[in-house]
């Protein structure tokens, strides 16, 4: 009985991320983006916290690495692809509304529907995780996980008053569908990016998760919200360097 109970609470966990992931979505379609943005860290909090139970407690299983892939496609997928409608929305036609009022040209409705790229590859992205056998320290492509903090950033970054030009300088059409495309091709890609799972605490083996730990700490305190696209581009940047500086990660 004991057995049966450990092994499910991984996937309860993997669960709670799940619903948070879906609660994202239902504030995201209202234009609640600060709060779809809150939901998507939650459920990235939980997708952290389901794999540190799964190992804690030897309940690692093929159902729920299939489960949590299933949960990443909702919370990091799908969510974060209608904040990007909903901005899309907001940069063309200055208001959130429903779809079927929606009275776009042809290339907006394009356009909007350039935001499906996220959970689309998305999807892509976890298929090839799932299947490869080598991605325990080192990610081939940008984790969707970072996709999905990058876009409850800007969520969350719209919240905060004081940056509403800035912002309105940022959320441009163009700015958005081209980073729509990046991140998208930056997911399926196969370039190294390294994992946050630790060798042990030593330094050796470990000194750049320790480095981009410090400035993680120091962004978040020097920009606070707005440190979080700032974190993730890092983040791509870092890894591309550790990559290009052969250092093994």
């Amino acid at each position: 009985m004991m057995n049966k109970i450990k092994s499910a609470i991984p996937s309860f966990i993997t669960s709670l991320g799940l619903f948070s992931g879906s609660l994202a979505c239902v504030f995201a379609i209202d234009g609640q983006l600060g709060w779809a943005g809150l939901f998507i860290l939650i459920a990235a909090v939980f997708d952290f916290l389901d794999g540190i139970a799964a190992r804690a407690l030897r309940a690692i299983s093929t159902f729920g690495k299939e489960l949590d892939s299933l949960a990443d496609v909702i919370s990091f997928g799908i969510a974060p692809g209608l904040i990007l409608f909903t901005l899309l929305e907001y940069s063309l036609f200055k208001t959130n509304q429903p779809i079927q009022t929606i009275e776009g040209k042809w290339y907006e409705w394009l356009i909007l529907f350039s935001a499906f790229l996220i959970p689309i590859f998305g999807a892509l992205r976890l298929a090839k995780f799932n299947i490869a056998e080598n991605q325990t320290n080192t990610f081939k492509g940008l984790p969707i996980p970072a996709n999905a903090i990058l876009w409850a950033s800007f969520g969350l970054m719209l919240e905060f008053q004081d940056h509403q030009e800035l912002l309105k300088l940022l959320f441009t059409t163009k700015n958005l569908v081209f980073l729509a495309v990046v991140i998208s091709g930056l997911m399926v890609s196969d370039i190294p990016m390294f994992s946050f799972k630790m060798k042990g605490i030593r330094w050796k083996g470990n000194w750049f998760r320790y480095v981009f730990l410090g400035i993680t700490i120091i962004l978040l305190v020097v920009l606070k919200v707005l440190a979080l696209p700032v974190i993730i581009l890092a983040y791509i940047l870092f890894s591309i360097l550790l990559y290009l500086l052969k250092i093994d990660f």
